[in-house]
């Protein structure tokens, strides 16, 4: 997860919904209730982290700082040298897990299908929407909040992504941490810690509730981010302060070259991660 946050359109909710950790992951983030609260200050801590799942967590994110610190300068390194081979290996990789997230569904009724096909939508037009104006009102910066960590949930969304088209990465990201600007953290604060709590329990009720249909959705979201993967594409780029982030992109079909045919081996080279990642889960599963 942590690896994929390093990658510009590539969603940790993604990898968690592919290594099968995803609805662990919401339950335990749904888990911080009053509840846990009172075992917190009753100093009741062995059934506090019970509760939270504590252990998971702590290990999970764990993993994803490390993966951060020890891939970014890497990862940095090849999207200025490979770009298109950077890009085809995730893109195979994500294109995999379409076919490997949606094999979970057990029953693809037609609400199902109906899901799937919203969810890939939203995603894509999520990706060619046109950047919004700033706003620093309280109640945008609310909404702001609420939209950027519920996006970081999903697989195949973008926090920071969904920032930039909602105008406000500039001002969030970028001049109010760089200021430490209370009037404009506090309610994006306060709106992402509402939107964790409420969000994580409507997608632990949708995945209990209808189970087929929320696997779907999430199967759409992922295969309508693979515009964004897309390996043979110009950058188009905005400059927020000391850091340029990519707003759109300009696509094109690939020339026949050699770059095609290395860029076409990372792609299955892609797919046969997330092959490998599903035959290892299953011989777990097994023992």
């Amino acid at each position: 997860m942590g690896a994929a946050n390093v990658i510009p359109g590539v969603s940790g909710g993604t990898i968690a919904l592919i290594t099968g950790i995803f609805t662990r992951l919401i339950n335990a983030i749904k888990s911080f209730d009053t509840q846990a609260l009172k075992l917190l200050l009753g100093g009741r801590f062995k059934e506090f982290a019970k509760h939270t799942d504590l252990v998971f967590l702590v290990s999970l994110f764990a993993g994803v700082i490390a993966a951060i610190v020890s891939l970014a300068r890497l990862l940095e390194f090849l999207f200025q040298h490979y770009p298109t081979y950077v890009w085809a290996f995730f893109f195979g990789l994500v294109m995999a897990s379409v076919y490997f997230v949606g094999r979970t569904v057990k029953n693809w009724h037609a609400a199902a299908i109906l899901s799937f096909i919203t969810g890939a939508a939203i995603a894509v037009g999520i990706s060619v929407l046109t950047p919004a104006s700033e706003n620093s009102t309280f109640f945008y910066l609310l909404l702001c909040g609420v939209v950027a960590i519920c996006s970081m949930i999903l697989p195949g969304l973008s926090g920071s992504f969904v920032l930039i088209l909602m105008g406000n990465y500039q001002l969030v990201m970028i001049d109010a941490i760089n200021n430490f600007d209370l009037t404009v953290l506090l309610p994006v604060v306060l709106g992402a810690g509402a939107g964790l709590a409420v969000f994580s329990r409507f997608l632990s009720w949708l995945m209990d509730r209808f189970p087929d249909s929320t696997i779907a959705l999430l199967s759409g979201f992922i295969l309508g981010s693979l515009g964004i993967l897309w390996p043979w594409k110009t950058e188009i780029t905005q400059t927020f302060g000391d850091k340029t982030k990519i707003i759109a992109y300009d696509w094109h079909l690939p020339d026949m070259n050699t770059d095609l045919a290395i860029a076409v081996i990372f792609i299955i080279l892609g797919i046969l991660s997330i092959a490998a990642t599903e035959l290892w889960a299953i011989r777990k599963q097994k023992r």
